[in-house]
């Protein structure tokens, strides 16, 4: 019995023992295992941190300056709601020299461009002087002028008589002759440059699609959007050549109409399907081959605005001709002292409705007689109330700032004009056309 207790007590004793041995090993297998854990949590984390400080440190190798605002847009940051409004102003003159008032005019309020008509010109010294004097009274002003003309060839030829005249456009469509119209276009900036002008409102991208249209008929190269925008086009990129800004006009297209905006509203009544096919392609095709300043049309487009006439229209302006068409360039009015505008509208309701539409020149050939006060004073109230935005203003200046600083705009008086060889440049192109 004794011995059966002692063998009991031994293996007792022996199972003790093995158990402790087992859980020794099983606390040290799991403490190993901690540690490892831990270890590889500390790698891990180590790594973690050493990517993001790689990361911090890349990101702070290449991190980009603050972009800084270029010269143009300085410009339009120091000037004041009165010196944007002036430059968004285009104006014409009275009579065939300078008066006191108009010199004071320019020089005080600092517009952005000015047209001379067909009155404003008599011969070549009369007008080389009235130009000379246009640019002294603006040679103080932190930008120069546009100086515009309407010298599109044939019954629309401003320049004076002393410099021969090309065909109408009617005429030169008959050759179908792109490589002509791009001379021409090169030609009709020497005339115009050779006088001081820097913009010529040309070339014409209306369809002659209305036969009882008078007012367009052969100021237009033809009656088919393909022939017109072969030839407008040429005789803009000619233009541009000679370092002349070209007015591409009438948008959206003034040959289907009957009445002249000169004296009462046209109406266009086709549907946009036909206008987009018709109308609009060569504005479109002279925008993607770049035209940089588009002149709109008082002409009322049911289609497309049953309201508002195109030159007051945010339907054509903001959304068709900017955003659907994707022209950056300038937009300029027609004449807003035409009959279209002024029998309709007061002159300062059409200056605030264009502006806020979309338009970044106001032209107002009528300037005196207190009309230019009046404009800048409804346009002024119309910034202080939000009615226009003063951010689309910096918008309209920086493009026409843009345009001047493209095209090398000057206060230098024209250098003068050697009238023999510019006639002979013209007659041999005349030669070509017969």
């Amino acid at each position: 019995m004794k011995s059966l207790l002692l063998m009991l007590s031994s293996i007792g004793l022996l199972l003790l023992v093995l158990t402790s041995c087992a859980s020794s090993e099983e606390n040290a297998s799991e403490k190993k295992e901690d540690q490892q854990l831990d270890k590889d949590q500390t790698s891990e984390q180590e790594k973690t941190n050493d990517e993001k400080s790689n990361n911090d440190s890349n990101s702070s190798d290449t991190k980009t300056p603050p972009k800084k605002k270029d010269s143009l847009q300085k410009i339009v940051d120091n000037m004041n709601i009165n010196e944007k409004i002036a430059q968004m102003m285009f104006i014409g003159l009275e009579g065939t020299s300078l008066s006191k008032e108009e010199a004071e005019l320019i020089r005080t309020e600092q517009v952005g461009g000015v047209i001379l008509l067909g009155g404003n010109i008599q011969n070549k010294n009369q007008l080389l002087q009235y130009i000379q004097s246009i640019k002294k009274a603006n040679k103080n002003s932190h930008t120069p002028l546009m100086l515009g003309v309407d010298e599109e060839g044939g019954r629309v030829s401003r320049i004076p008589d002393e410099i021969a005249n090309f065909p109408s456009n009617q005429y030169i469509g008959k050759y179908a002759n792109d490589s002509l119209s791009h001379r021409i276009g090169e030609l009709l900036a020497q005339k115009v440059q050779a006088f001081g002008f820097n913009v010529d409102f040309a070339p014409v991208l209306d369809i002659h699609n209305n036969p009882q249209n008078r007012v367009i008929g052969d100021r237009s190269f033809g009656s088919t959007p393909e022939k017109v925008s072969k030839l407008g086009i040429g005789t803009m990129e000619g233009i541009q050549s000679e370092g002349v800004i070209p007015v591409v006009k009438h948008f959206p297209g003034h040959g289907n109409t009957t009445k002249d905006s000169h004296i009462s509203l046209p109406q266009v009544d086709k549907p946009i399907v036909e206008i987009k096919q018709e109308e609009l392609i060569p504005f479109k095709q002279a925008i993607d081959e770049g035209a940089e300043m588009v002149m709109v049309a008082h002409i009322l487009y049911s289609a497309l605005d049953q309201k508002y006439p195109a030159t007051l229209s945010e339907r054509i302006i903001t959304d068709l001709l900017r955003n659907e068409m994707g022209f950056e360039g300038v937009v300029i009015t027609d004449d807003m002292s035409m009959g279209a505008i002024t029998q309709n509208y007061g002159m300062e309701e059409a200056a605030v409705l264009s502006i806020r539409a979309g338009t970044d020149m106001f032209m107002l050939t009528s300037s005196g007689d207190g009309n230019y006060d009046r404009v800048k004073k409804a346009l002024k109230q119309a910034v202080k109330q939000g009615t226009i935005a003063e951010e689309s203003l910096d918008k309209s200046v920086k493009r026409i700032l843009t345009l001047k600083k493209k095209y090398k705009l000057s206060h230098e008086p024209p250098k003068g004009i050697d009238v023999s060889s510019l006639n002979q440049k013209i007659r041999e192109v005349i030669d070509q056309l017969k």
